[in-house]
């Protein structure tokens, strides 16, 4: 480090132009001694200098473009290692034998691996919701626009759980919790491949039926609807558990927003109607 940190006043942004100049410096010392030589004892031989500069010359040449090539696996490491701080993927990574620059590179790959499981993690982390495992709001948004890529009939429901606060006063509220990630099982269990389900917030969800008929998607509501009711697995057999929908139609990602509030419209109807039902927003 000592060596390196003298020479920095040379080149102090290019650490390969320093180390060309140092080279290009070396190669010309048996020039430089060839003339101090030949001045000192004063007999100027014309054919040994032409030699000495030529092949200092060709040497140089060389020398440039082997140090050139030998810095690239550095310069290569070095835009991986931005591109892993900055978040991106670094792509291709080569590998190198075992010398310095090997181990560089093996550094940069493991480097380039954590990051990219660290991201992932985080990436899941910020669009799933920690209690139930489904999507949250921002991961729903996200797996919305590829089920909406393309125009058709879609359907958003909203559903609550009839009663919830009364669920966390009475059991507490570890059982509320185990009771809502029964229900997301339930909810995703029932599901097609293409549907989306996600935790809207608190006691509330969401399901996005992508290619569906509001008829469709109010059958398979209903359905749903009567199978917790039914279910005496979820709390407690004298207390049943039910759920509250509301529905609204779609037919692109533009439309999401207005039919979340058209389906909590809806959602608003069905419990003030006595809950346990499931209820289509008006047009």
């Amino acid at each position: 480090m000592r060596f390196y940190n003298a020479t920095t006043f040379l080149f102090r942004r290019h650490y390969e132009w320093r180390i060309l100049f140092i080279c290009f410096f070396a190669v010309h010392v048996p020039l430089l001694a060839t003339l101090a030589f030949q001045a000192f004892s004063g007999g100027w031989s014309v054919p040994t200098l032409i030699v000495v500069l030529g092949a200092t010359l060709a040497g140089t040449i060389f020398g440039v473009l082997a140090i050139h090539g030998l810095l690239s696996p550095i310069r290569k490491a070095t835009n991986l290692l931005r591109a892993i701080q900055a978040g991106e993927h670094p792509g291709a990574i080569p590998t190198g034998s075992d010398d310095l620059v090997g181990r560089l590179l093996d550094g940069v790959i493991v480097a380039a691996h954590e990051s990219s499981t660290r991201i992932a993690r985080l990436e899941t982390l910020s669009e799933h919701d920690p209690l139930t495992g489904l999507l949250n709001r921002r991961g729903f948004r996200k797996a919305a626009e590829c089920a909406l890529s393309r125009p058709g009939n879609a359907v958003l429901a909203l559903i609550d759980l009839d009663h919830f606060k009364l669920v966390n006063d009475r059991f507490g509220h570890e059982a509320g919790d185990t009771l809502l990630r029964k229900l997301a099982q339930a909810l995703e269990a029932d599901l097609r491949r293409s549907d989306v389900c996600c935790r809207w917030g608190g006691e509330e969800f969401a399901l996005l039926f992508p290619d569906t008929l509001v008829d469709e998607a109010r059958l398979v509501m209903e359905r749903l609807r009567a199978s917790i009711a039914l279910d005496t697995g979820l709390l407690d057999e004298a207390w049943p558990v039910t759920l509250s929908c509301g529905l609204a139609p779609l037919r692109s990602l533009t439309e999401l927003d207005e039919a979340s509030r058209r389906a909590d419209a809806a959602l608003y109807e069905a419990k003030e109607a006595g809950r346990n039902r499931v209820r289509i927003a008006r047009s």
